[in-house]
């Protein structure tokens, strides 16, 4: 027996891992969280699984379900939206099926921040300008350790993603100009390979009222950065001509040179 903790993806149904479908087809039990992951993902499940919504759960009820399982020897497929790892809420119950001696795997999902770069059209990391992604939230209800303050993040003016925290945009804003600049490009991107998927394009001088006007106060990321918007940026060294690598030397390498393909 074991639980299967589950990555589904942003929202898109095809963009769960092929790992992922197969385990949700064959576990007699399929716990998901119903407010975020779509019902077409839930379809793989056969028709005689045990499907449970997790969304009005508790811990305490949801590990009541996990030990259960483990007691009558049924694997359970335990599905999250994007990717177990960030902003997943995984580590309590795996804390808790550690002290109950519950086996579990991990299957990664593409993250909502990467689908949200990928509906942009946009990378996030370009030569030159920035090599560094910043994954964070806004400080709300959770309070944030001294040393992730969001003034004290924006100080690197890397590309900064943001989680659960579109409702608290005002206030990102204000912790971001200083350091990046009311002409900063942002982008606010709702439900990100949803049929319903909406983005908003801004600065941090105008995103606040944008958003508004959008009505978006949930299951948004905002991103910000100049790699959103910069045309101007140094061309990677990876196909470069004139650089070696372990797959290519420079004095060999033509740009006239036709390399067939079979």
């Amino acid at each position: 027996m074991k639980v299967y903790i589950i990555g589904a993806g942003p929202g898109d149904p095809e963009l769960i891992t092929v790992k992922g479908a197969k385990l949700i087809e064959r576990c007699p039990i399929v716990l998901y969280t119903g407010s975020l992951v779509p019902k077409e993902v839930i379809a793989y499940a056969s028709k005689e699984a045990r499907i449970l919504d997790s969304s009005s759960l508790d811990l305490n009820q949801i590990v009541a379900i996990l030990k259960e399982a483990h007691e009558k020897n049924q694997d359970v497929a335990r599905v999250h939206t994007g990717d177990p790892s960030i902003f997943g809420s995984t580590a309590e119950q795996i804390r808790k099926m550690e002290e109950l001696g519950i086996p579990y795997e991990i299957i990664p999902g593409v993250s909502s921040f990467v689908a949200a770069a990928a509906v942009l059209g946009k990378e996030l990391t370009l030569p030159e300008l920035s090599q560094t992604v910043i994954l964070t939230r806004a400080e709300g209800r959770t309070p944030m350790p001294d040393l992730e303050k969001l003034s004290s993040l924006a100080q690197h003016q890397a590309t900064l993603i943001l989680f659960l925290s579109v409702t608290l945009i005002r206030s990102v804003v204000d912790d971001l100009i200083p350091h990046y600049g009311k002409d900063c490009p942002v982008a606010v991107v709702q439900k990100a390979t949803w049929p319903d998927q909406k983005i908003v394009h801004g600065t941090l001088e105008d995103i606040t009222d944008k958003v508004r006007k959008a009505k978006i106060t949930a299951t948004a990321l905002i991103l910000v950065g100049k790699v959103l918007t910069s045309k101007d940026f140094a061309n990677s060294r990876l196909y470069d001509p004139e650089f070696t690598h372990a797959f290519r030397n420079a004095k060999t390498a033509s740009l006239d040179q036709t390399i067939p393909i079979s």
